[in-house]
């Protein structure tokens, strides 16, 4: 089911694992501590808008990703399709849009990561006598616009809201409700009106040519989430309802990351609207902030690339899913 192909500089073991998709592959990067076990609980990482997998890892070892790997965590980050190392790449003739990402290739990377883990710790049962008993959930962890998505596949699929142990976010909003001249321009001016523009010339949004992301943006996609920004929670393709699903959800404990310095694209004010559409009931939020003790007003960004970031809030994001073992140890 899949291939892997090996290279590294970091101190970690990185992989690439490529499930067929449709006409193409989904790339999906592994990253293993020396050590790995895999009959604890993995991680998966979703990038947003405009963006791959690359905001959670590098070659070098840097990125939420990799430190999670050196604490002890299997981690897997996705390329959605058409991004990163996915194929084929976002052109012209490209038609998925964030439908797809919510009903189809969220729900096939979590078996393929639960299918994998259930091969391994067979294979380390029968190495060395002793029982490794695979997980049966996944951590869900997202940056921005991945949040959405991964919050409306929890949503809509009973059986991933059972097999996702948690939902970790950082300055991710469905809405843009706050007011400003920087939020017109980014937001009412380029990505409402601009960004449709070049995306009909083009056929999808070069972002990547504009230097105002990491990779580009199908046309399909960017539409869907204009819409959602300004509007209703509904599936463009079905109709699907998932604000009302929301409601009715049995939501994994959650914990969304703000930062004080992310004044458009996940503004702590609209991150708060998100989490009260979700109606989650086991959720904490934290503001990074230097008031809250933290080294810096953390921006949209750099909440996950600034240097700082390694001695300053991630290490309570490996404190957080090191609770979930905990828990089951004193359970």
């Amino acid at each position: 089911m899949t291939q892997l192909a090996q290279g590294s500089t970091s101190p970690i073991s990185q992989s690439s694992i490529y499930l067929p998709y449709r006409d193409g592959q989904l790339h999906l990067r592994q990253l293993l501590p020396s050590v790995p076990d895999f009959s604890k609980t993995p991680i998966l990482m979703l990038h947003g808008a405009m963006s791959n997998g690359r905001v959670f890892y590098s070659q070098s070892g840097r990125g939420l990703g990799c430190f999670l790997a050196k604490a002890g965590f299997v981690v897997y980050v996705l390329d959605t399709a058409g991004r990163g190392l996915s194929l084929p790449k976002i052109d012209r003739d490209f038609t998925l849009g964030q439908g797809e990402v919510i009903r189809e290739q969220l729900p096939l990377v979590q078996q393929a990561i639960l299918d994998l883990h259930q091969k391994a710790c067979q294979e380390q049962t029968a190495q060395d006598d002793r029982k490794a008993v695979a997980p049966s959930q996944v951590h869900w962890c997202a940056h921005s616009w991945g949040g959405v998505l991964m919050a409306s596949s929890l949503a809509r699929y009973t059986e991933l809201q059972q097999s996702v142990r948690s939902l970790l976010t950082f300055g991710s909003k469905r809405t843009i409700r706050v007011k400003s001249f920087k939020k017109w321009l980014m937001v009412d001016v380029f990505w409402n009106r601009l960004a449709p523009g070049l995306a009909m010339g083009q056929g999808y949004l070069a972002a990547d040519k504009l230097r105002i992301g990491m990779d580009n943006e199908s046309r399909a996609s960017l539409v869907q989430s204009i819409d959602w920004v300004q509007g209703d929670w509904i599936d463009h393709d079905d109709g699907f309802d998932y604000a009302k699903a929301a409601k009715r959800a049995n939501w994994p404990p959650a914990w969304f990351i703000s930062g004080q310095n992310d004044t458009v694209l996940g503004h702590p004010e609209d991150v708060a609207d998100m989490v009260a559409e979700c109606g989650f009931k086991r959720v904490k939020s934290t503001l990074l902030s230097m008031e809250n003790g933290f080294k810096h007003d953390y921006g949209h960004a750099d909440m996950l690339t600034h240097l700082d970031a390694t001695s300053d809030h991630f290490p309570k994001i490996s404190d957080w899913y090191l609770s979930f073992d905990l828990a089951v140890l004193n359970g």
